[in-house]
């Protein structure tokens, strides 16, 4: 086993190494830089432009020297932890980001716990009560959840919110807290203002994977060996739990490297309307302003993810299936 981990762990190197030249090279391939793009807005709004000042800000930011070399330097500060310095903003991004990487980091954790903590025992409860009612109600609620985009579901509860019970259910915290320090009191007031995100970002989740346990969870309980075990007289819960149920979750562990950046690509669009002050609309901004720091730090968060995801879900699932195998080969 820890010869497997290590080999994991080695191969994450390579992979975020080869994310993090496409990142840079997508990021570059639009024509132009940050520089060509507020002088272009500059002059637009009619203001004249002294070629030696953007000479000088081509300079000062690097933008003069070759895409290698400018990577060169961006990969060298990652490793560093220095995120590099944001052109829009005129600061380093790790200034510029502040709270809203650990805001992120806090919303989309909780969507995911959310999604597994609702997800489960609904299919669950579909897949031994096939053809019921509640089924069938859950069913519908699923194909809903995977109908409504998450934007629009963050519009009608804004909306409903605000008439139904004269209540403002937009950001993160109320806004006395915005700019402040940490507190006890600014803790709380995030906590009652993250349901409605995360109810709104989970739902499309929680309905796809409600439908997977289910079609999963079916397959299992059909299978010899569930029928041997219910004709040797054994508990429907104990034949449920003892084989199906861990067999059907084999899927859902090997998603774990998937739900984290689907998560935060997803939230977005709701951040933006629902007026989070998360990563989302930065990235966002950044991207259409060809920020390239700004943006690439953004992008290699949501690579990490992926790669530890994957890792996790790995290491999970050979502890949850001994049918999986730590390595090649043919047994003895």
């Amino acid at each position: 086993m820890l010869t497997y981990l290590a080999r994991r762990l080695f191969v994450m190197i390579p992979t975020l190494f080869m994310i993090s030249v496409l990142v840079f090279v997508i990021i570059q391939l639009p024509p132009g830089d940050f520089l060509t793009t507020y002088l272009n807005e500059l002059q637009a709004q009619g203001e004249a432009v002294d070629p030696a000042k953007i000479e000088f800000l081509k300079r000062q930011y690097g933008l003069d020297q070759p895409i290698y070399i400018q990577y060169a330097e961006w990969a060298w500060g990652l490793l560093q932890g220095d995120l590099g310095f944001s052109f829009e903003y005129n600061l380093p991004v790790s200034d510029v980001v502040g709270d809203r990487l650990w805001l992120s980091l806090v919303l989309n954790f909780s969507t995911v716990i959310f999604i597994y903590i609702v997800s489960f025992p609904i299919g669950i409860y579909s897949a031994t009560r096939q053809y019921s009612w509640g089924d069938y109600g859950f069913t519908l609620l699923g194909f809903l959840g995977l109908a409504m985009p998450n934007f629009l579901f963050a519009l009608i509860l804004l909306y409903y919110a605000n008439v139904v019970f004269g209540t403002s259910i937009g950001g993160l915290m109320d806004p006395e807290y915005i700019n402040q320090g940490w507190s006890f009191a600014k803790m709380m007031s995030v906590v009652e203002h993250l349901w409605a995100p995360v109810v709104v970002i989970g739902t499309s989740g929680t309905a796809a994977m409600i439908r997977r346990l289910r079609a999963n969870l079916l397959d299992e309980l059909g299978k010899q060996y569930v029928v041997t075990a219910h004709a040797k007289g054994l508990s429907p819960t104990k034949v449920l739990f003892k084989y199906p149920l861990r067999m059907a979750l084999n899927p859902f562990i090997a998603d774990i490297g998937n739900i984290l950046p689907q998560v935060v690509s997803g939230s977005v669009l709701v951040s933006v309307v629902m007026s989070l002050p998360t990563t989302g609309p930065m990235l966002l901004t950044a991207l259409q302003s060809q920020d390239m720091y700004l943006a690439g730090s953004f992008l290699m968060f949501l690579a990490l993810l992926t790669v530890v995801g994957m890792f996790v879900s790995d290491v999970l699932l050979a502890w949850l299936d001994p049918r999986i195998r730590l390595q090649g080969g043919v047994g003895n």
